[in-house]
């Protein structure tokens, strides 16, 4: 089934957004999470391991160092040189792709296990994300995501950009990925579904007016949601920005430490 032009426009302009910055200079501060992610997996060598929505690969590279076999997928292309980048560097073998977490382009039940930290959320049409890692996960193996929860702090630097710069409508909110009922209900009766909150620090040498710099400079979103926006509007979201980091840090000193909340997930399909 082809997408519409709207669909397909959307999906170009999400792309865009993405690609926008430097987004490996963000992953980077998730990266030990990344690995701790992977390591609970209990991978084996020659298991078949997809990452959806890989990035820069903060969970290929450390599942391909089990000596799985992975497979990584992202929408930009410039994350996937990033990506393919720092494989190379540790000299694993990682095939990565562009493509679309919609549309997967695997064969039924191809992977042993098949993940997605902070990424595959985001795809436009979550029904679909979900039918689409059941497809391709075999019967047995397992899904695993980490999803934002709506109340954490990063949902809540989320929710707080959609009251500046609106999504477009008809999107589902990437947010509702981080609520246990609703990840239950999306992956249906066929599979069985396990949740965990977990939370994971973001840790910066220089304060919350550098850690917004930092975002509005190289994280995409960010980047996009600031371009949207005359001057007078900048200065508006820049200063509730600042105001949300400097509410939620933890640090004595001229640091910036907070707290994210994230739902860990973990899919068994029948």
């Amino acid at each position: 089934m082809s997408d519409s032009p709207e669909i397909l426009a959307l999906k170009e302009r999400m792309r865009a957004s993405w690609m926008a910055g430097d987004f490996g200079q963000i992953a980077r501060i998730n990266e030990r999470s990344g690995e701790e992610f992977v390591e609970r997996l209990g991978l084996e060598p020659g298991m078949q391991v997809l990452d959806v929505a890989c990035g820069t690969g903060n969970q290929s590279i450390p599942a391909a160092r089990t000596g799985a076999v992975v497979t990584g997928l992202d929408i930009a292309p410039n994350l996937l040189a990033q990506a393919r980048e720092r494989a190379q560097r540790e000299r694993l073998s990682i095939n990565f792709m562009e493509g679309d977490a919609e549309q997967l382009p695997y064969s039924d039940g191809q992977f042993d296990v098949v993940l997605s930290m902070f990424g595959a959320m985001f795809a436009p049409r979550p029904d679909r994300v979900a039918s689409e890692l059941l497809r391709v996960c075999r019967p047995g193996g397992m899904i695993a995501m980490g999803n934002w929860t709506p109340d954490g702090f990063v949902g809540k630097t989320f929710s707080l950009m959609s009251r500046h710069v609106p999504p477009p409508p008809g999107v589902a909110p990437p947010l509702l990925w981080g609520e246990e009922a609703v990840v239950s209900q999306r992956f249906g009766p066929h599979s069985n579904v396990q949740t965990t909150r977990r939370s994971l620090l973001l840790d910066f040498p220089y304060g919350p007016d550098k850690v917004v710099d930092l975002f509005r400079t190289y994280f995409g979103p960010t980047k996009v949601a600031f371009g949207r926006l005359d001057p007078g509007k900048q200065k508006a979201l820049y200063d509730d920005l600042l105001l949300l980091w400097k509410e939620h840090n933890k640090a004595t000193d001229d640091r910036t430490v907070v707290e994210g909340e994230y739902l860990e997930v973990r899919v068994r399909p029948n």
